[in-house]
């Protein structure tokens, strides 16, 4: 959803050279496959839109399956970006990684602050390790990959 409304953005705002991929198309969980469409295609920018997403019931039904896959998309990209020389990233989060009590309105130094919400654990630890991989490649490489945590998203 989020991604398709980014692209549907871009175009309206004038980009032309938009290169995206389908889950049939690319499996961002594969490294080679991604290390290879990075490298082939060498974006100015990247945008992980992608995730495995679910609600409640999937994500206490198949919590391994949103921990793992997550994970691997997010390390798979950001590192692939960096492999390729690519300096412009762009990691889209979620408002979930912060505590299940955290005080509102949140603010980012709650960030790993408190428990989390125990439905979606697994899905939030691996968005937090997306933001920490962004902020570690930032420091050690001197990349611009950055982190925002789009909220309460709803229709196109």
């Amino acid at each position: 959803m989020v991604g398709r409304a980014i692209v549907k953005k871009l175009q309206q705002n004038g980009f032309v050279n938009i290169v995206t991929r389908s889950k049939l198309e690319l499996d961002l969980v594969n490294q080679q496959s991604v290390f290879s469409f990075l490298e082939k295609e060498k974006p100015d920018c990247v945008i992980i839109a992608s995730a495995k997403v679910g609600g409640i019931y999937a994500n206490n039904s198949f919590p391994a399956e949103f921990i793992y896959q997550n994970i691997m998309i997010e390390a798979n990209l950001i590192h692939g970006s960096y492999l390729a020389g690519i300096n412009n990233l762009l990691f889209l989060g979620s408002s979930c990684i912060y505590p299940k009590d955290s005080q509102q309105p949140i603010k980012e130094e709650y960030l790993l602050s408190g428990f989390l919400e125990e439905t979606n654990e697994p899905y939030a630890i691996a968005k937090i390790a997306g933001i920490k991989l962004c902020e570690s490649y930032n420091r050690q490489y001197g990349t611009d990959y950055r982190s925002v945590m789009p909220t309460n998203l709803y229709g196109p």
